[in-house]
């Protein structure tokens, strides 16, 4: 599984938003090459929520874990919440490809991440960016029937 089909199962969703900022675009160039995944039905970025979802491909300067700036790796990065992730087999190597681990910063707050899903855990990741996608979709649901 590659970036690219991964980008088009989440644009499949319905009311997503994919940030993927481009070089030369307004977005911090750090950001430039990686997508961002949020609920947003309006096409507009919220501004006090964080993404469901990522993919990242490049190590932050706070994250070197998962050696993403080795050729071809990517990670992606998935909010299940912590009850969720809990129910998860999860590795510990955030290095490890086509495994599922806590995230390396986020774990704690109820994230996963994965670099260069595969044939072990792609439908699995392709699953969860779902669960995430339906969960931002309920809570946006709450706030606004307020």
């Amino acid at each position: 599984m590659n970036k690219q089909q991964i980008l088009d199962h989440v644009r499949g969703f319905d009311g997503v938003l994919v940030l993927a900022p481009e070089a030369g675009s307004p977005f911090p160039e750090i950001a430039w090459g990686d997508a961002f995944f949020y609920y947003a039905p309006d096409g507009v970025m919220p501004e006090r929520t964080q993404p469901y979802g990522t993919i990242v491909t490049k190590d932050y300067p706070d994250d070197h874990s998962s050696a993403l700036d080795a050729a071809d790796r990517f990670r992606v990065n998935i909010h299940v919440g912590r009850d969720r992730a809990a129910q998860l087999v999860l590795g510990d190597d955030p290095a490890a490809v086509d495994a599922l681990a806590p995230h390396p910063l986020y774990g704690s707050s109820g994230w996963v991440s994965a670099v260069n899903p595969g044939d072990r855990i792609g439908d699995l990741v392709l699953a969860l960016l779902r669960e995430a996608h339906d969960a931002a979709r309920t809570r946006t649901e709450r706030r606004s029937a307020r």
